[in-house]
């Protein structure tokens, strides 16, 4: 197998997702916590869509990325039927690992921020690991 040392990623590419929160969002729904305003699992996962949506369509064939660190900070609760926009940029790319900024908005507030780290690998090899027994 060849090794492609030059991925298709640079710093600067960036996008963003939104999500409208229901009450399958919030905290008492995810057991994050028993106030009906959106969790922050909700967010964690809606910046990873949006590092995920920054990257995709550049990585090569075959390949996929899978989250390895997270640092985020829920500053502010989101009520239910209020859109939240996930925007991630990439700032870092060494090897196959790659490093981006998220920010959470909702109507012009930040509603969180953080870095996502994630590692490009082999999507089958990945698979086939999981799921030996350790």
């Amino acid at each position: 197998m060849q090794v492609q040392s030059d991925l298709a990623l640079t710093p600067g590419l960036s996008a963003r997702v939104e999500l409208t929160v229901t009450d399958a969002d919030t905290a008492e729904a995810v057991g994050s916590g028993d106030v009906p305003v959106l969790g922050t699992p909700r967010v964690l996962a809606l910046a990873e869509a949006a590092t995920v949506a920054a990257s995709a369509p550049y990585l090569p064939a075959g390949s996929t990325s899978v989250g390895t660190r997270v640092e985020l900070t829920h500053l502010a609760a989101t009520p239910v039927d209020r859109t939240v926009v996930a925007q991630a940029r990439l700032t870092t790319v060494e090897g196959r690992r790659l490093v981006f900024d998220v920010e959470v908005t909702e109507g012009g507030q930040r509603v969180a921020e953080g870095r996502v780290e994630r590692v490009v690998v082999d999507r089958r090899r990945f698979v086939e690991r999981a799921g030996r027994p350790s």
